[in-house]
């Protein structure tokens, strides 16, 4: 009766909200409330992300991937090496971005018809939580219009508009449309202006010019990631108490509330950890610093294939109640797409088990039959040891499908990682690296069974004498 109770007390707190947390029979110890702290970081940590992400994304006055709430930005360009808001971007399409906002009233999202372009456009919940993907795979290249509700909307939609709802009243979409490099910008760019949205309210209204203002108090010039790394335990878990407000857990993570609720963070209430007791406050404040790093290190623990490479898995985009893989992700590749849209196969070492450097020569060599098999495209993105692109003499951040590489006699293909330019003859087929440690992606857009299901793997990369 008493767990009947205290899931009845939660439930109300979500639908209704701030509730008073059940009173403990037993005080938290410091060791319980560091052994919940653990948890409770690796639970919070997409969504402070998240939130420090959109607080830099939607401050008007900046470009790119910037715009004010329920307003779609336009990448007119790939990323360069200046490019810092999100953890290894792509330099395979243009991104179309929108932080939408539905808590008070539905969003009209119109898509365009991209004529049997490549292009998926997902929806992110705050939890980074990929809850819906339009597109090729999905709905086709055609366009159209759909509505984004809240999770406690109800009303009506104009006849005929399909109904997403989102499990958080914030969120993110990621468009991306396929862009065959920068002589592809024109056409892609025309593609985008067919993106628009508006609020049920405004449907079929001229709308005004939105206003634009700018917080000087957001910090513009520090990556998210590296703000939430820097933040003090006090402020991380304050942040994420009022951004889970309007943002509530998923239906699946009751035993984490019920956890939480122990130490005092209960949805709907604030959370200011030096008014807690000094045991809870000592518990957290050695529990974040062990459960960032914990998140940061996770892919060492990630299996390797036979030839170096790491598996991240099918558990993208989509987690469950893998709180430990969702946050990786966040940290090492905000807003990563499902597998069944894309896969990101990273290798951090050579074939010999080695870290890669830019001190050292590689070739990937694939053979005529063991291409990476996808069905729209596929690239090899290279990124420094912050996981950003690097500036390079060609401004080339990946290779590719797409681009003119040059082919062996057999139909085999050798890609050359390196940093000096290999010369003339190789040049096409050259992926520049730095000159310190670096890591890489091997994208596959629409992958193929065997690559899913893990029957295909990328071949070792050979380390040149």
């Amino acid at each position: 009766m008493k767990m009947l109770l205290a899931l009845a007390a939660m439930a109300a707190a979500l639908l209704t909200g701030p509730v008073k947390a059940a009173p403990e029979t037993a005080p938290v110890t410091e060791e319980d409330a560091y052994a919940i702290g653990l948890e409770a970081y690796t639970y919070a940590y997409p969504m402070v992300l998240m939130e420090v992400t959109r607080r830099v994304s939607t401050n008007a006055g900046g470009d790119r991937m910037r715009a004010p709430m329920n307003q779609f930005a336009h990448m007119k360009a790939y990323p360069d090496a200046s490019f810092k808001d999100v953890v290894r971007p792509n330099a395979d399409t243009l991104y179309s971005t929108l932080w939408f906002d539905v808590g008070k009233e539905p969003l009209l999202l119109t898509l365009p018809d991209t004529r049997g372009r490549y292009h998926v456009v997902p929806i992110m919940d705050m939890w980074t939580e990929v809850f819906a993907a339009l597109g090729t795979r999905t709905t086709g290249n055609g366009g159209g219009t759909v509505a984004l509700v809240g999770p406690r909307w109800a009303g009506k939609l104009p006849k005929g508009v399909r109904m997403l709802r989102s499990p958080t009243e914030q969120g993110w979409i990621i468009g991306r449309i396929q862009t065959n490099g920068a002589a592809d910008y024109d056409h892609v760019h025309a593609l985008q202006a067919g993106f628009a949205a508006a609020p049920l309210s405004q449907s079929g209204k001229s709308r005004p010019a939105q206003e634009v203002s700018f917080d000087p108090g957001v910090d513009m010039k520090t990556p998210p990631a590296d703000q939430v790394a820097r933040m003090t335990p006090a402020a991380f878990f304050a942040l994420f108490a009022e951004t889970l407000k309007r943002n509530p857990p998923h239906a699946s993570d009751y035993a984490m509330l019920l956890r939480m609720e122990r130490i005092g963070l209960v949805p709907g209430q604030s959370f200011d950890l030096a008014a807690a007791d000094p045991a809870v406050e000592r518990g957290l404040t050695r529990a974040a610093a062990d459960a960032y790093r914990r998140i940061a290190e996770r892919r060492r623990g990630l299996s390797l294939t036979k030839n170096g490479w790491v598996a991240l898995g099918n558990a993208l985009g989509v987690y469950g109640n893998d709180y430990l893989q969702r946050a990786f992700i966040g940290f090492a590749g905000l807003g990563a797409l499902p597998p069944e849209e894309a896969i990101y196969p990273m290798v951090p070492l050579d074939g010999e088990g080695k870290l890669l450097t830019g001190a050292a020569r590689y070739v990937l060599h694939f053979d005529k039959e063991n291409l990476p098999p996808a069905d729209a495209f596929w690239s090899l993105t290279m990124y420094g040891a912050d996981q950003f692109f690097v500036a390079n003499p060609i401004d080339r951040f990946a290779i590719g499908d797409r681009d003119k590489l040059h082919f062996n006699a057999d139909g085999s293909l050798d890609l050359f990682i390196q940093n000096e330019n290999p010369g003339a003859e190789r040049e096409a087929n050259w992926l520049p690296a730095p000159d310190g440690p670096f890591t890489m992606n091997l994208r596959l857009y629409l992958p193929r069974r065997e690559a899913l299901d893990g029957r295909w793997t990328p071949p070792p990369l050979r380390r040149l004498p």
